[in-house]
Formats: structure tokens, sequence, C-alpha cells
């Protein structure tokens, strides 16, 4: 059913006039972008307070190496 769905988005979207085409994708890079810099901003917060939990790995690439063996 969601498939089915899908292509009935793209088949509405291809009946738009080519210029609302142009500003659907425009507005779709935008909130992608923009979705995107929202979870990076996330992952960024949850870096921080792992860093500061002390749960955040400090060494050398052999060194990293070896824990990701162990």
């Amino acid at each position: 059913m969601q498939i089915s769905t899908f292509d009935n988005i793209l088949d509405e979207i291809e009946a738009l006039p080519p210029d609302d085409q142009i500003a659907l994708l425009n507005i779709l890079q935008r909130r992608l972008g923009d979705r995107r810099r929202s979870e990076i901003a996330t992952n960024i917060s949850q870096a921080k307070k792992d860093c500061q939990a002390g749960h955040v790995f400090r060494g050398t690439i052999d060194e990293a190496i070896l824990e990701l063996n162990r």
C-alpha cells in the first residue's frame, strides 16, 4: 500500500507545471537540509554529554584498533 501511495504522489508531482515542480524541489531540499542540521545538532549535543561524562575514548589510532579488537 505504501508503494502505491508513493507512486500516486509521483504521478501528482509529474502533473504539476514545471515551475511548481521546481518550487517543490526547492522546498524539499530546504526541509531536508534543515532536518539534517537538526540531526547534526542533536549528535553534537550528545557527543558533548558523552565527553563530559567521560564516555569518550581518547588515544592513538593503534590504541583505538586494539580497543576495538578486544
